[in-house]
């Protein structure tokens, strides 16, 4: 499985400093804020933080049927024969997976921005595309 690191973690606390903030803010905010107004706060911190939450769980899954990608608001599967080739060029967000019926998905689960990691886990995608996508010769 391949996930960004920090992604998650400024999402995560992102997320919880956007709650615990409006949540302090309805509690103490000026008296001519109504109670309707104060629990309006509190659910927009609550919709950040689904968002925030959406953008932290993607991920790249494979096994030994295929590769599941885990986007922010989309999951597919996607068997590895579907899978043609991965690409990734300097300054790309996450990868591309290029597909068989012609058109290509981003996998977010690979973020471009820690690029060690990156450059790791791009590595290993790659490497089990090679293995396991290729149809083997009839020889």
């Amino acid at each position: 499985m391949w996930r960004p690191r920090t992604t998650r973690a400024v999402a995560y606390i992102t997320a919880g400093v956007v709650v615990l903030g409006l949540i302090a803010l309805a509690v103490v905010v000026a008296p001519q804020f109504k109670l309707f107004d104060r629990v309006l706060m509190v659910v927009f911190g609550l919709a950040v933080a689904w968002v925030l939450h959406m953008l932290a769980r993607c991920r790249v899954v494979a096994d030994d049927t295929g590769l599941t990608v885990v986007n922010a608001f989309r999951t597919r599967r996607l068997a590895w024969p579907e899978v043609l080739g991965v690409s990734m060029t300097e300054g790309d967000p996450w990868p591309t997976l290029d597909l068989a019926d012609g058109t290509s998905i981003g996998a977010m689960g690979i973020n471009g921005a820690e690029k060690a990691l990156a450059a790791r886990q791009l590595t290993e995608l790659k490497s089990l595309l090679r293995t396991r996508s290729e149809t083997p010769d009839p020889a």
